[in-house]
């Protein structure tokens, strides 16, 4: 009661400007802040796309909310009990009368925090069966196109295109893609969907196999690949992939969703393609047992043969008892004969007794009717089979009429998708020859290089001459030159020919073969190494 009187001076404020000059305190004191807690009660983002939940510890609680520009930006996403660092704005709600942060990014708080979430997704991922082995593919034996997804700058793409080269070279497509910071995880989903969504048989070729790679790191580096939308790519791929993430020691969550995984870049490389020297050799020791298989089983039936020659009987003893019984049934065949012929006069004599004319009018009226009724079942069967292989042909025609039609554009649709093929492979056989054609010029061009710095006259280039005696050999020494030789000194651009003066020391026999015995000793030049052709360097 006695302050009352005190405070009648005191300004007096609004709700909305009390509210107003805390906001403005708040703001002003704190500013940007990090704060470290527990998420709790969010339960996904608003119709609105902002985030409304809190951060708590043990003894305190404040109010959070992420707008909907700021979250599309957040590498890591909030969920409910995830320990996090917020950096934000401390403001107030004057609404509500409470305060409350409006975060702008966020992290988790340590390792401990990372596998947390890291194990969370991966049983809600393995729920829905992405990390099942009977989704997974088998890879290639040989792949003819492998499609590499990471970082264009790094160690990994060289050390996979090395490890290709030296066991089977194959044709490499690499998509360049960040394997860290922002956007990195969308960037390798789109890579996976990108390979994926390549035609088969158009102008970039698709993919056999696929290796996703990134060298080692910390968990926070490698944590792009344990994004769900990296994983859920990797699990539809429909072309074999192989994640090579990290180190042997480092996982991730798209190594449980590829087809396979290896421990380093490098060893991906091994997984996708054999040994080439390896295949030359099985196949040659696969060749040559081939052929000695063949010799033994000729061997065998060689063998078998000259064995069954040996057990059978010779010609004349089989021949023997059939010949015997032929002599036999020759000497009886005239008797069977004439008992034959007797028989069948007599037959024929009871047979003509029995006949007389009655009988044999009888037998022709019997006949004459048969063979009418036989003419008349005769023509009456002719009729209706006649009705009846009209009515099958007439049938056969419209079956063959529309056989005829289907097997036209059967072949119509066959000489197109032939004449296709042919365009197809014409193209691929003028790459292949261009392709051909510029490995023969640089060849060309590198050896002409090398023969212009080996050639005597680019040192002629640079001032000095070549002295040649009168056969035309070059001298090395002057001691070779006798008095009033005749001498020829060649320069760049043309030969001068010269006369040693008369007054010098006659040449010596050991001067004059000295050079040729040095010639015939000096060790030739070593060849130089032709370059290999390779596929080209990326970079």
């Amino acid at each position: 009661m006695t302050a009352a009187p005190n405070l009648v001076n005191a300004p007096e404020f609004t709700v909305s400007e009390l509210s107003s000059a805390l906001k403005r305190t708040v703001e002003d004191r704190f500013g940007h802040v990090r704060v470290r807690g527990e998420i709790t009660g969010f339960r996904g983002p608003h119709s609105s796309g902002h985030c409304y939940f809190a951060l708590k510890d043990e003894n305190a609680k404040i109010e959070a909310v992420i707008w909907k520009f700021a979250h599309a930006r957040m590498r890591f996403k909030p969920q409910e009990g995830l320990e996090v660092i917020a950096t934000g704005k401390l403001t107030t709600y004057p609404n509500s009368s409470k305060y409350q942060i409006v975060i702008e990014s966020l992290e988790p708080a340590g390792v401990g925090a990372l596998m947390a979430l890291m194990e969370e997704r991966k049983k809600k991922l393995a729920a829905e069966g992405l990390f099942d082995e009977a989704r997974k593919q088998l890879l290639p034996w040989l792949p003819e196109v492998i499609g590499v997804v990471t970082s264009p700058t790094g160690a990994v793409i060289r050390d996979i295109l090395h490890r290709l080269e030296d066991r089977f070279p194959r044709r490499v497509l690499v998509w360049p893609v960040k394997v860290q910071g922002e956007g990195s995880a969308e960037q390798v989903a789109a890579a996976i969907r990108g390979f994926n969504a390549l035609p088969e048989g158009g102008r970039i070729p698709r993919p056999d196999l696929l290796i996703v790679a990134r060298g080692g790191g910390s968990l926070e580096d490698l944590w792009s690949f344990n994004e769900e939308i990296v994983v859920r790519a990797a699990a539809d791929s429909h072309i074999p992939l192989i994640s090579a993430v990290g180190h042997e020691t480092d996982i991730t969550l798209i190594d449980f969703a590829a087809d396979k995984r290896a421990p380093t870049p490098t060893a991906a490389a091994e997984m996708a393609v054999p040994v080439r020297s390896e295949l030359f050799v099985e196949v040659a020791a696969l060749a040559r047992r081939t052929i000695v298989c063949w010799q033994r089983s000729q061997e065998a039936r060689r063998n078998e043969l000259r064995a069954a020659a040996r057990a059978l009987p010779a010609a004349s003893e089989l021949l023997a008892i059939p010949r015997q019984r032929l002599d036999h049934l020759g000497a009886a065949l005239p008797r069977g004969l004439k008992a034959n012929t007797h028989a069948h006069f007599r037959r024929f004599a009871a047979g003509s007794a029995r006949l007389t004319i009655g009988v044999l009018r009888g037998q022709v009226a019997h006949a004459r009717q048969r063979l009418t009724v036989s003419g008349e079942r005769i023509s009456l069967s002719a009729r209706s089979l006649l009705h009846r292989r009209r009515e099958r042909f007439a049938g056969l025609e419209i079956r063959l009429k529309a056989s005829k039609l289907a097997n036209a554009k059967a072949q119509r649709n066959a000489i197109a998708r032939d004449l296709e093929r042919t365009h197809r492979l014409a193209e691929r056989a003028r790459r292949a020859l261009l392709t051909a054609m510029q490995r023969f010029e640089a060849r060309v061009t590198h050896s002409g290089q090398l023969l212009s710095a080996l050639s005597y006259r680019g040192v002629l280039a640079r001032g000095f001459a070549l002295v040649r005696d009168e056969r035309g050999h070059a001298v090395h020494s002057a001691a070779a030159v006798g008095p009033s030789a005749s001498l020829s000194l060649e320069f760049a651009d043309g030969r001068v020919a010269v006369t040693a003066d008369p007054d010098r020391p006659a040449a010596t026999a050991s001067s004059a073969s000295e050079p040729k015995a040095a010639r015939e000793t000096r060790p030739a030049a070593p060849k130089r190494a032709a370059k290999p052709v390779d596929q080209g360097s990326l970079f």
